[in-house]
Parts: C-alpha cells; structure tokens; sequence
C-alpha cells in the first residue's frame, strides 16, 4: 500500500511538472482524454484516411503540417521527441497542394510528414548530429539517398527525431540512458511518467506513439528499431540488410545497420517501406537485392496472412532473457499464439536454434561494432562539406566530448570509444573478420534460418524483447506489432543509471515475426493480420498526448470549405534552447525534487 501510495505521488508530481514545462503557455499538454471532432484524432489517422481528405477537399498538407507542429510544440518541453523542425515544412507542405490541385499526386505519400532520425543526413537548413553538440553546424555534401526517395514520393520532411547519442555507441549502460542525447535531451515515453523509451530511435517511435507526425524513419544496428516501437506500442519494420541504402547515415556497423520505418500500423509502415526501398549505388550492399524495383509492401497486407503459416517458436532464444520483468510479457506470448493458431496458422513449438551461446556473440559483436565504428565515422566526417568544430575521426570526437560540458562528461562516460580506440583493430583485420563469421554462422545455420529450414517455417515468432540478436548479426528482417501492456500493479523497474522508468504498468510491449533474408512481405502478412485481430494498440492511451487536433485549426465559411483558424509559430527548437533555459532556472528545484523522489522509488522498489 505504502508503494503503491508512493506511485501515485510520484504519477501526479510528474504531471504538474510536465503541465509547468511549456513555456510557450498556448496549448499545455494534459492527460489523454477524448477529443470530440469530425476529424479522425492524429494519434490515430492513417494514410489511407488523410488521403480521403485531401481528396475531398476537407484538409490540406498545409493544414496537416500545421496541426503536427503545434502538437509538437505541446508536448516536447517534457518529452523531447523532436530535436528540429524543419523550417522549410510548411512551403514543401505548400508546393505538394497545387501539385495535388493540378492534378499530381505522387504516391501513397503525397503530402505526409514524416520524422526522420537525426543521424540521417538532410541538405536543407536542419542539423545532422546524431545527438552530439561535436556536429551542430556541419554540413553535408550530399543528401542521405532515404531521404531523396522520401522527398521524390511526395513525403513533407517534417523534422529531426531525437536519438541515443551516437546511436547508444557512447557510454556504458549503467552511465547513460536510452534516449539521451547532449543536442536533443532526454527522449521520454508516453505510457508512463519519466518512461524509458528504449533504443537509440527513441524519438522516432514516441514521436509516432502519440501523433507528432504519422510516421518516422529509423535506424537499426541491434535493436534500435524495434525496442522503442515495443516502448510506443507501435509497428516497427527492420529490413534485410540491403533493402534500404545508408548512404550517408552517421553510421555505427556498416555489417549490421539498417534502416526502416516506423507507423502506428502495420499498413502505414509498409507504405514507407515501399518509398524507402531499393539499389542505390552509393550503398553497394543494396546491390545484392532479388529485384530491380521493391515491391508493393503493403499489397501484402492480408487479413487471412496467417492462414496455412508454419510459424516457429525458438525456446531456447527465448528463455536466455527471461527473468521476473518478462513473466507478463509471457503470458500476454502464450496468449498471442494462440490467436495465431485461430486464425489458421501451424505453430510448431521447440523450433530452437542448434547453437545459442549468447556470451560469445557478445564479445564477437563488440569486436565487430568498435572496428565498424572508428573506420565508418572517419568516412562520414570526411563526407562533410563544412566542419566547423574540425572533427575529422574518433579520436577528436572524443577530445570534443570530454572538453565540452554540454556533453555531461564525466557523469556520462566514453567507455565505448575508449574500448574502440584502444583495440587497434581495423574492420579488414583478421581479429574482426573472425568475429564476423562466427556470428554469421550463429544468426544464421546456427540460429535463424536453421531453425526456419529445419522445420519448414515461413517465420519464427517472439517476444520482441528476445527478437533482434541473431537477425543483427544475420542481416534478417524483423516485424514488430503491439502485443500488450505490463498489469495495474506492476512493480517500478529503473534503468542502470536511476533516471528512467524501464518497466511501470500500461507500459508496452510487442511481438515480433522474424524471417529470412528479402522475407518482408510475408513478415508484413503475419504481422498485419495478427494486428487486425488483436487491435491492441488501442487498448491502451498514453499517459500523457497532445490536444491539438485537425479541428482546432479549421473551421467551415462560405468561402471555402475550410481555413486556418491559429496563427502559425516559429517552432521553439529552432530558438537557442530558449524552453530549456527557462525550465533550468525557474523549475529546477521541482525537478530535482522529482529525481529524488523516482531515486527513493528504485531504492525502495529494489528491498521488495
């Protein structure tokens, strides 16, 4: 009684706090409530219905954009999403409706914002920093080929997604958090107060979770993509190494990174996937593609695409990460497969991997990481076409880090890069190209796709917690869905360092589908009918939402069917840190008030 009285004290602190945090004082976010409107509410929209209104004439890419600025604006000072917006928004948005007027439309993205995170390269007036304060100001000679694709769809650049510095390939994990970045801050989930979001594309999915934008463009090198999809009770799509180029993204493992899409369902994600798709000849490894065009991914979006599935259980990858946090994870998993079986699948139980010994992929997959990292950055950097804090490889990034005092240290070390930098390896070393292949062969004959060729499986099925080892290393595709939420009385679970929640209830989790090399749209037909079966995403609302929807801004005249009703603002991320300033000055003791308090709460969590 006495925790659970605790919680409740520190639910409403948080509250407050979030409430006191805005200081643009126009629309304060508050706890999720219904929102009576005409329009579809924007943490629920979808492609397919904004395309019916803009056909109809009810709302415009304008209009749109407008509407996902001021929701950013709500609720960034507390969950720090979005690092920029982009300035140039509006007129893109613009130049896409006379194209639509004059009878244009691009695609199925015509018109939509999407985030993108922010260590994929734009050219336009937005940073590039992967969270760091060492890249503000850098410009790029060339723009990420994603984005290119994104623009040549129709797709309205919305913003940067606030990431894990460095993609998380910075400190070790007991002195930094997931989502935390000197540039963009701490990334927070919606689901519970002081949430953790999980993984380094932290903004990208808690942007998505709560309808900052209808979609975002993420990366993964081992579990980025699909961890915070679980976090924000979204749809996360981790390609075949190879579907989607990395063409100037900041990288980490030029072995393992890849890059994929994040929608609040399974359909939306796969619209993306479609635009991001394809060869590029600044990325050889997409040249290894079965198909001169992608596919249409979302024509694989099938209500009976579980129907005659074989699909695995793998045990023993499983049971490795088992422990007191994922027994509700688990029954909510039992639960799953059953449905799974309902709707017409074979569920083949035991579907292990001949060989999993989780410690040794361990050590190889840092070996291959640290070498990756130090020769890929130095790539990049060279890439720049302006550099004005000259930093030219790992080494100088590292000075940078240590001697500026927006980037915390010491307080969020550089054991990662002191690792690296001490190996003295390179990526064709033999040390390197060892571990490589020893993990090749654990994620794949070993692992993956012996467990899927042995028993003649379309795909194997986990929780997603245990989903993205093997598939890193392995280069194969993995689908994450909504599974469920932790119970009422779930007890608190900190990160390492004691400033993010890890596990609290209505905190989500998911599901995830795993297959071979090139699988997507059979991945994508699971997961698309397990969702319309279950629908959980809407069992559950966030914490805490933006309450600016499309009906606040538009209103009928005799004139046209509909006109901007608020006044447009210069977005305050694109100010000098000015809500940042302010909440330091003036509400830093209610802050570390509240540190205190979630400090007492672990503390006390940790003698039950």
């Amino acid at each position: 009684m006495q925790f659970s009285l605790l919680a409740r004290l520190v639910y409403v602190i948080s509250v407050v706090s979030t409430a006191w945090s805005n200081p643009t004082g126009e629309h304060q976010c508050r706890l999720a409530t219904p929102h009576s409107s005409t329009f579809p509410l924007l943490d629920d929209i979808s492609i397919e219905t904004l395309h019916a209104l803009f056909a109809n004439g009810s709302l415009t890419s304008v209009n749109l954009v407008h509407a996902y600025i001021e929701r950013i604006h709500e609720v960034n000072p507390s969950l720090r999403a979005v690092s920029e917006i982009n300035p140039d928004a509006l007129k893109i948005a613009r130049a896409l409706d006379v194209e639509r007027s004059m009878g244009r439309v691009r695609g199925p993205l015509h018109g939509i914002p999407i985030l993108i995170k922010d260590n994929i390269a734009t050219k336009d007036q937005m940073n590039n920093t992967a969270g760091s304060y060492a890249l503000v100001g850098a410009k790029v000679s060339r723009e990420s080929s994603i984005v290119t694709r994104l623009r040549d769809a129709g797709a309205v650049v919305l913003g940067k997604a606030t990431m894990g510095e460095w993609a998380q390939c910075r400190s070790r994990k007991a002195s930094s958090s997931h989502g935390w970045s000197a540039y963009g801050g701490q990334v927070l989930g919606a689901y519970y107060p002081q949430q953790d979001p999980s993984g380094s594309s932290s903004g990208s999915a808690v942007a998505v979770s709560i309808g900052l934008a209808l979609g975002s463009i993420a990366t993964e090198t081992s579990g980025s993509i699909v961890n915070p999809a679980e976090r924000g009770n979204v749809v996360g799509i981790k390609p075949t190494l190879g579907l989607t180029s990395r063409d100037m993204v900041i990288p980490i493992s030029i072995r393992q990174d890849t890059v994929g899409p994040i929608g609040r369902t399974v359909k939306d994600a796969a619209y993306i996937l479609s635009a991001i798709a394809g060869k590029d000849s600044f990325d050889n490894w997409t040249s290894t593609q079965p198909f001169d065009v992608a596919p249409a991914y979302v024509k694989a979006c099938d209500f009976l695409g579980l129907k005659g599935a074989r699909v695995g259980i793998p045990r023993n990858g499983i049971d490795y990460y088992l422990d007191k946090s994922t027994k509700p994870v688990m029954v909510a998993f039992e639960q799953a497969l059953q449905t799974v079986r309902d709707a017409g699948a074979r569920v083949i139980e035991e579907a292990n991997f001949s060989s999993f010994d989780a410690p040794a992929f361990a050590r190889n997959s840092s070996i291959v990481l640290d070498t990756d990292f130090v020769g890929g950055l130095a790539n990049y950097l060279a890439s720049l076409s302006t550099n004005p804090n000259d930093i030219h490889s790992l080494s100088d990034l590292s000075r940078f880090t240590k001697a500026d005092p927006r980037e915390e240290y010491p307080d969020r070390d550089t054991y990662v890069w002191d690792r690296q930098l001490g190996r003295n390896l390179t990526s064709t070393s033999l040390e390197s190209f060892m571990a490589y292949q020893a993990n090749l062969r654990m994620g794949g004959e070993e692992g993956v796709i012996g467990a899927l060729d042995r028993h003649k499986l379309d795909a194997l099925i986990m929780p997603t917690f245990a989903s993205f080892h093997l598939p890193a290393v392995a280069g194969l595709p993995i689908v994450t869905v909504p599974l469920g939420f932790y119970p009422a009385q779930t007890p608190l679970t900190m990160n390492l360092k004691r400033t993010t929640v890890s596990v609290a209830p209505n905190i989500p989790f998911g599901l995830a589908f795993v297959g071979r090399r090139w699988s997507e749209e059979k991945l994508i037909s699971l997961a698309y009918a397990f969702e319309q079966r279950t629908m959980v995403r809407r069992k559950m609302a966030p914490y805490i939402r933006p309450t600016f929807e499309l009906a606040d801004q538009l209103e009928p005249t005799d004139e046209t069917p509909y006109k901007l009703k608020v006044q447009y603002r210069p977005p305050v991320m694109n100010q000098p840190r000015f809500g940042q300033l302010v909440m330091e000055k003036t509400l830093g003791r209610l802050f570390l008030v509240r540190s205190w308090i979630w400090s007492v709460l672990g503390f006390q969590h940790s003698l039950l």
